[in-house]
């Protein structure tokens, strides 16, 4: 048995795997990469909860007889203090964290919801965002873009302007790529879209994985959620409250990056870089 621990921006994240097959998923929001917009540092309590969160799964894991393995994203990598964060987590549970690189994060994202397939990935993270694509068996396309949910929702707030203004800059360097196959959004963001879009009371992975989100719903949806308020968010059959107040500005990011790309349609993905890592590292 394997347990991969994912230490986002926004959240940490918890997969269980066994006889070639995710057991569950457990989440838990702990916020990292909060003020990440306005200084290069950690901050002192997202530290403290998250390295908590992150060894409360580890033990959780082993106490299943699992191995476990961890790997880091933006918020860690990008931090000035991330060394900090990583010997508290050394600290509390004895994990070494693996921190990835932006391209190697796209790419375990690439193999967690493509395995070997051709076609591209979209995943809009709390911090950072990664596109990346397959054609003809090799990588033709892949970048990891200084933007995601929670440094808009710091910068911007639900301001539509401040968030365009925001976004337009950021993802100009997708002008050079050239979508190939199905595009599959991946990660938080594109996975509480598919469930608000299917309107589910509970979440299930099933229903999300394959999911066709096209432009102009994507586009609809995130003029609604900007004219709302968190807490009204909350009230939305299928919506993750946690993500409440860092989806609108998510959701209109991706909605912009499909109009850059050119994307009719992107589907939702719930198996991404927690699978990837597995088969990135040869775990299984």
């Amino acid at each position: 048995m394997t347990a991969i621990i994912d230490i986002g921006s926004n959240s940490v994240r918890l997969m269980l795997w066994a006889d070639g097959k995710t057991l569950y998923k457990r989440v838990n929001t702990t916020r990292l990469g909060e003020g990440l917009s306005f200084a290069p540092v950690l901050r002192p309590e997202a530290i403290a909860r998250t390295a908590r969160a992150v060894s409360d799964f580890a033990r959780e894991a082993r106490g299943q007889g699992a191995d476990v393995y961890a790997f880091a994203t933006a918020a860690v990598r990008s931090a000035e203090n991330g060394g900090e964060f990583l010997s508290q987590v050394k600290r509390l549970c004895g994990l070494d964290v693996d921190v990835v690189s932006g391209k190697e994060e796209a790419l375990l994202g690439l193999f967690g919801a493509l395995g070997a397939a051709e076609g591209g990935i979209l995943d809009i993270g709390g911090a950072s965002t990664e596109f990346c694509v397959r054609r003809g068996g090799k990588i033709a396309f892949s970048v990891s873009l200084d933007i995601g949910a929670v440094r808009l929702f710091d910068k911007c707030g639900q301001d539509r302007g401040a968030l365009l203004a925001e976004i337009a800059p950021a993802i100009r360097p997708l002008g050079e790529a050239v979508p190939a196959g199905k595009i599959y959004a991946i990660g938080g963001t594109g996975s509480t879209l598919a469930s608000v879009m299917l309107g589910l009371k509970e979440y299930d992975a099933e229903k999300i994985n394959d999911f066709p989100m096209p432009e102009e719903q994507i586009g609809a949806l995130s003029e609604r959620l900007l004219s709302m308020s968190p807490e009204k968010r909350k009230e939305i059959p299928g919506m993750d409250p946690r993500r409440a107040d860092i989806i609108a500005g998510g959701a209109l990011l991706l909605h912009e990056i499909m109009k850059a790309l050119s994307l009719p349609v992107v589907y939702a993905s719930d198996r991404d870089n927690l699978e990837g890592y597995l088969l990135w590292r040869r775990l299984i």
